[in-house]
């Protein structure tokens, strides 16, 4: 496989990322700024955090495959719009100038500028016992944590490759 270097920390939590499931057909996609690169059991692998009560949890627990798509600066009121807006209520993507296309395994965006293609290999709820206090106060007092999907990254595209 290809090399895929970035700053982790930034590339999440500063630039933002979609993570997306499903067939071109029927799929969701939500922005993410929690999630980590780096390797389990010997494989390359990323891990994203979704919300129970988001559109996009469904997708990802009835598809084997999730795509975790990053984007030009220029994108990021689009991402702004797909983090605010449910896939539930509409087609939230036509309120963006992002294209999705059909890639191995799932869906991606003619405008990322890299999309790793990921294989669910490990899920698991997070335990409110062992978040820290603060971050439980802050980020779980209406709803459930979040559930960690860990995905081993099978493929990476960029904008020149065939899809």
């Amino acid at each position: 496989m290809e090399a895929f270097q970035v700053d982790a920390f930034h590339i999440f939590d500063k630039q933002w990322a979609l993570v997306t499931a499903g067939t071109l057909e029927d799929y969701n996609t939500m922005t993410i700024s929690w999630g980590g690169l780096g390797t389990l059991w010997s494989r390359p692998v990323a891990t994203v955090y979704v919300k129970p009560v988001r559109y996009t949890y469904h997708f990802l627990e009835k598809n084997d495959y999730f795509t975790v798509s990053f984007f030009p600066e220029e994108y990021k009121k689009d991402l702004g719009i797909l983090g605010s807006k449910s896939g539930r209520n509409g087609d939230k993507v036509a309120l963006t100038s992002l294209t999705p296309i059909a890639a191995e395994h799932g869906v991606t965006f003619t405008q990322a500028s890299a999309t790793l293609i990921c294989k669910k290999i490990y899920w698991q709820d997070l335990d409110l016992k062992q978040i820290p206090q603060d971050a439980a106060s802050a980020y779980y007092q209406a709803e459930a944590p979040h559930r960690m999907y860990i995905g081993e990254v099978v493929g990476i595209l960029r904008p020149n490759d065939e899809n």
